[in-house]
């Protein structure tokens, strides 16, 4: 019998831990069902191999979120959060993005930064709720099926 002896830290009733490769099929379950072009494992890998903080967010035992920052010098940038299908609109999304920042802000981080699809209206939603502002776009920054789609960039200050 495996036993996860990973370090839990609980978020608003919710059990956050660090990713591992082990946890590496759920993830990737996910990410074919909520994107249309979704991270591969080798990105994954390649995350975890740099040592991105990576994080699942667990809710009586099932997966309902996982993230992936990477930290630049006094920056922290958002680079993956994902809810699966049948766990949004719960306020998992928000959970994990609250815990994500306030990691952010014990490393001494000044600002957090994303991007985000100007079509993924939830998720835009949800980083405004959580404080973030738009700063700038990307042009032609994400493929679609049919071309290119611009990213919106929006950053939260922790000072």
């Amino acid at each position: 019998m495996n036993v996860d002896r990973r370090k839990v830290k609980r978020q608003h009733g919710r059990d956050v831990m660090e990713m591992t490769p082990d946890d590496f099929d759920a993830v990737l379950a996910t990410e074919a069902q909520v994107h249309a072009q979704p991270w591969t494992r080798g990105q994954f890998q390649d995350s975890f191999s740099a040592g991105h903080s990576m994080w699942i967010m667990r809710k009586a035992g099932v997966m309902v979120g996982y993230a992936v920052t990477m930290a630049v010098v006094d920056e922290v940038h958002l680079l993956n959060i994902s809810v699966p299908a049948d766990s949004q609109g719960h306020g998992h999304g928000s959970a994990l993005l609250s815990y994500m920042i306030e990691q952010a802000w014990q490393e001494d981080a000044k600002r957090v930064l994303l991007e985000v699809r100007p079509s993924n209206v939830a998720a835009l939603a949800l980083y405004a709720r959580c404080g973030f502002k738009e700063i700038g776009r990307r042009r032609s920054y994400y493929a679609t099926f049919n071309g290119r789609e611009d990213a919106i960039v929006m950053a939260r200050e922790l000072s």
